[in-house]
C-alpha cells in the first residue's frame, strides 16, 4: 500500500509538474528579421518535439533588443555575438549573460568596383558598421588584410581614431551596418555583416573580396538576464538550440556560410 501511495504521489507530482510547465506560457526569444529567425524557427521546431513551448520576436532595431530583455519584455535574446555583448555590457550594468553559444558568420568585405583589398587605390572609401563592436571587428580585418594599422591597446572595438598607419589615406565611413550594403554604390569596399550580406542575396564565402577567418572569436549567443542563467527551460531551449537537426540545418541553407559553434552529435 506504501509503494502505492508513493507511486500516486510521484505521478502527481510529474502531473503538477507538467500543469506548471504549461501555465508558464512560452518561453519568448528577441532576435531581428533575416537569417537568425530562419535558424530560431528550427530550434524552436526541436523545442517543441520535447514540450517546450518557444516565440520568436522579431525586433527592427537590434539596439532594442538587449533593453528589452533587461528590463524583461522577452525571456533571451539571440542575435549578437561576444564582443557586442561584452562592449554593451560597458556601458550598461544590466545583468545579461550569454547562456549558450549559436554560430559564426564571418564578416567580410564586398564590392562592386574591385575583386581584392589589394586593388585599393589612394583616397578611396571604405564603409565599415558604425557600432563599436562590428565596426571594430571591420578595421581589424583591414589590418590583417594589411591596408592599415591600429593601436594595440584598442582591443577588439578600435574606431577609426585609433588608427595609426594608413599610407593609402582612406577614407574610413561609419554608416549603419543595415546600409552598408547600399553604400557600395560609392564605396570601393564595404564591410558587411554576414546577415545583411545573405539578406542582400550575396554568398559571404564566394562574393566577398576579403573574409574573416573561420575560426573567428565572433561567436553568436543566446543571453539571459544573469539572474535566469539556470532556468531549465531556457537551457532546454539552448539545447534544442545546439542539436544535429538545428546544426544541419544551418550548414545546408547557408553553405557553410554561416557555421555552428557548438559540439554536437554527427
Amino acid at each position: 500500500m506504501k509503494s502505492l501511495i508513493t507511486v500516486l504521489a510521484a505521478a502527481a507530482a510529474a502531473f503538477a509538474a507538467q500543469a506548471s510547465f504549461a501555465q508558464d506560457g512560452p518561453v519568448t526569444v528577441g532576435t531581428v528579421a533575416g537569417s537568425d529567425v530562419d535558424m530560431l524557427e528550427k530550434a524552436v521546431e526541436v523545442a517543441a518535439k520535447d514540450g517546450l513551448s518557444v516565440e520568436i520576436r522579431e525586433f527592427s532595431d537590434y539596439g532594442q533588443l538587449n533593453p528589452a530583455l533587461a528590463a524583461g519584455d522577452i525571456d533571451l535574446n539571440s542575435f549578437q555575438h561576444v564582443p557586442f555583448l561584452e562592449s554593451y555590457l560597458k556601458d550598461h550594468a544590466d545583468g545579461l549573460v550569454a547562456i549558450g553559444s549559436t554560430y559564426i558568420s564571418p564578416i567580410g568585405f564586398f564590392s562592386k568596383k574591385i575583386k581584392s583589398l589589394d586593388e585599393l587605390k589612394k583616397g578611396d572609401t571604405v564603409v565599415i558598421p558604425n557600432d563599436p563592436s562590428n565596426g571594430g571587428r571591420a578595421l581589424l580585418l583591414l589590418q590583417a588584410a594589411g591596408k592599415i594599422k591600429l593601436k594595440p591597446e584598442a582591443g577588439i572595438t578600435p574606431t577609426p581614431f585609433d588608427v595609426t598607419e594608413n599610407v593609402l589615406e582612406l577614407k574610413l565611413v561609419e554608416v549603419d551596418a543595415a546600409q552598408t550594403f547600399a553604400s557600395m554604390e560609392d564605396a570601393a569596399a564595404a564591410a558587411i555583416n554576414n546577415n545583411y550580406a545573405q539578406d542582400a542575396g550575396l554568398n559571404p564565402l564566394k562574393d566577398s573580396i576579403y573574409l574573416e577567418d573561420k575560426n573567428s572569436r565572433y561567436v553568436n549567443v543566446i543571453v539571459a538576464r544573469a539572474a535566469d542563467k539556470d532556468n531549465p527551460r531556457y537551457l532546454q531551449f539552448v539545447k534544442a538550440y545546439q542539436s544535429k537537426e538545428v546544426a544541419d540545418f544551418i550548414l545546408e541553407k547557408f553553405g557553410g556560410a554561416t557555421i555552428p559553434a557548438f559540439e554536437y552529435a554527427k
